[in-house]
């Protein structure tokens, strides 16, 4: 693949975070007096924007969802974050993409300093020249307007740049911005959504996907 400069999303594309994500939903909702004892049934969560998942799929209103936010990093920025584990293959693609001297950011609706401290801890982040996230108030969870900064802060071609992410919300941030995007079917979008959205790439292990950045 051509492209100079790529992007990645963070949660279910670099790291499976279903731990960390998942329990900390739990604790907040308990906070909230809602008890959910499944865990599986809380990775829906993983992916959009937290606030607008907890007025989605609990009908709470924006004063509670920002209420449920604040429980659920309460618990994330202590524990939550460490709950995560790099996926397999992850850390040779990043080495490929580097030694080809392509340039890679991560482009997350997580806040940056979460994500940050977790690119640390995991040693991957001196494979990104910046990771960009949302702030801790909301600005920029959408992925339209996250890319679209990230493009306009690195004055970056969009012909010449490439999202690679787990959820529809990627590849629509992607596409509104003139971008290539490449879904990836290990995390957590279902072929379904991810088909949906027309991808120029779909790959559905690791493997393919660094794969194909070795036939340049």
């Amino acid at each position: 693949m051509h492209y100079q400069t790529v992007l990645f999303d963070l949660d279910g594309t670099l790291t499976d975070p279903r731990e960390g994500i998942t329990r900390s939903i739990q604790f907040a909702l308990g906070k909230l007096g809602i008890d959910e004892p499944n865990l599986a049934k809380l990775e829906h969560f993983i992916g959009p924007p937290l606030l607008q998942a907890f007025m989605q799929f609990y009908d709470f209103d924006e004063a509670k969802a920002w209420e449920a936010v604040n429980f659920y990093r309460e618990r994330f920025k202590v524990t939550g974050l460490y709950e995560n584990r790099v996926f397999d293959g992850v850390t040779p693609l990043l080495e490929t993409l580097s030694g080809q001297g392509r340039q890679l950011y991560i482009a997350t609706s997580k806040p940056w300093v979460f994500a940050r401290e977790i690119a640390r801890h995991f040693d991957f982040a001196k494979h990104f020249k910046v990771i960009y996230g949302s702030e801790l108030d909301g600005t920029r969870t959408n992925k339209v307007e996250l890319i679209a900064h990230l493009m306009a802060e690195e004055n970056l071609d969009p012909t010449n740049t490439l999202m690679i992410g787990d959820r529809k919300h990627d590849l629509i941030g992607a596409r509104s911005n003139g971008l290539d995007a490449a879904a990836v079917g290990y995390g957590f979008g279902s072929h379904e959504e991810l088909s949906a959205e027309a991808p120029a790439y779909h790959f559905e292990t690791l493997a393919e996907l660094h794969q194909a950045f070795l036939q340049r």
